[in-house]
């Protein structure tokens, strides 16, 4: 569906996205997840031919974005993070207006947007004025745009930014459902929006990627070790006894517990071993009752913040950087 092969961005000296690879599968929402200023929006920019790269190739189901972008942009649906939506038009206007952008046939455009409204849940609103419209529903019908054409890809730069808890849930809804008959890329930095609807995560920091896969596996491939928490109604002596010898147990402690008859014991061992049908099968064996046995997995925060070596501060972008994105992307727009 689409590869990015060594795709560079420079400002200058300055390097706004360095050397990028990675391919698309169909049928999958990816989350491409970054600081700010890390190089995601720019990324997308040339995803979408909006912006020439500096090198590198971008292949949309074979088609170069740039060499052949008539072919390449038919597979794209895209919503910058900000929509380039004109107030003064009706959201029914507006759509039909970008429909006969993207050459839509005369004959299906009525039926294609009747239906993508209903999917994005803004046929309610189609005869107001996108002026008048909540930000909520101006995301909504920007990705109403996206999905004209029925393109294979869905591109998706920041969503929800400046959402209401409301709006937010009801967009993330809509990106998973999305993900039924699109492939989806989400752009964001947000770390619950990635988790919440991502079956796939992409990593940049500094221009790079620095991770690729589903969540479970780049919490296990960074971490190097394993930790269970056991609560057991029994004495530490004999917890301690029954699960000697376990293999890949590399230690056993004991934590203080306010229940009396109880033992707390926290079990580390090897990121690659599963230790908890053995543990369980000792208890068992020796008559020790298992009230609480739970392992502890890495979250998608400390997952990001071991990949991205980001102490909560953002990433900034320096300012001529940002300076001569915008002179490129305004060029670029002239063209």
């Amino acid at each position: 569906m689409l590869e990015v092969k060594n795709l560079t961005k420079r400002y200058g000296s300055n390097i706004a996205v360095d050397h990028l690879n990675f391919k698309i599968a169909d049928g999958r929402i990816y989350g491409f997840l970054g600081p700010n200023g890390a190089g995601k929006s720019t990324t997308m920019n040339m995803i979408t031919g909006y912006l020439a790269s500096t090198e590198g190739t971008v292949l949309i189901d074979g088609h170069d974005i740039l060499k052949d972008p008539i072919e390449a942009k038919k597979h794209i649906g895209y919503l910058p993070e900000i929509p380039p939506l004109y107030p003064d038009m009706t959201v029914g206007e507006y759509l039909m207006f970008a429909a006969e952008l993207k050459g839509i046939a005369k004959k299906e455009r009525a039926e294609m947007l009747d239906d993508i409204m209903n999917r994005t849940m803004t046929k309610d609103v189609e005869g107001r004025l996108i002026r008048n419209l909540s930000k909520g529903y101006r995301q909504r019908v920007g990705i109403a745009e996206a999905l004209i054409g029925y393109p294979d890809l869905i591109i998706l730069d920041e969503p929800t930014v400046g959402l209401d808890p409301k709006q937010i849930i009801e967009i993330r809804q809509l990106i998973r459902s999305l993900g039924e008959k699109h492939t989806v890329i989400l752009s964001s930095h947000i770390l619950q929006e990635i988790s919440a609807v991502c079956d796939h995560i992409m990593v940049i920091s500094h221009g790079k990627m620095v991770a690729s896969d589903t969540p479970d596996r780049l919490a296990n491939s960074i971490s190097d070790s394993h930790t269970m928490h056991l609560e057991v109604r029994a004495s530490q002596k004999e917890v301690e006894s029954a699960l000697k010898g376990i293999s890949g147990v590399s230690e056993i402690r004991f934590e203080a517990t306010s229940e009396r008859g109880t033992s707390r014991a926290v079990i580390s061992s090897g990121a690659d071993t599963d230790i908890r049908e053995e543990v369980f099968h000792r208890c068992a064996n020796n008559g020790l009752p298992i009230l609480d046995m739970r392992s502890d997995k890495l979250s998608l925060e400390d997952v990001y913040l071991k990949l991205t070596g980001n102490t909560g501060k953002e990433e900034a972008q320096p300012e001529e950087v940002k300076e001569n994105a915008d002179s490129s992307t305004e060029k670029e727009a002239e063209k």
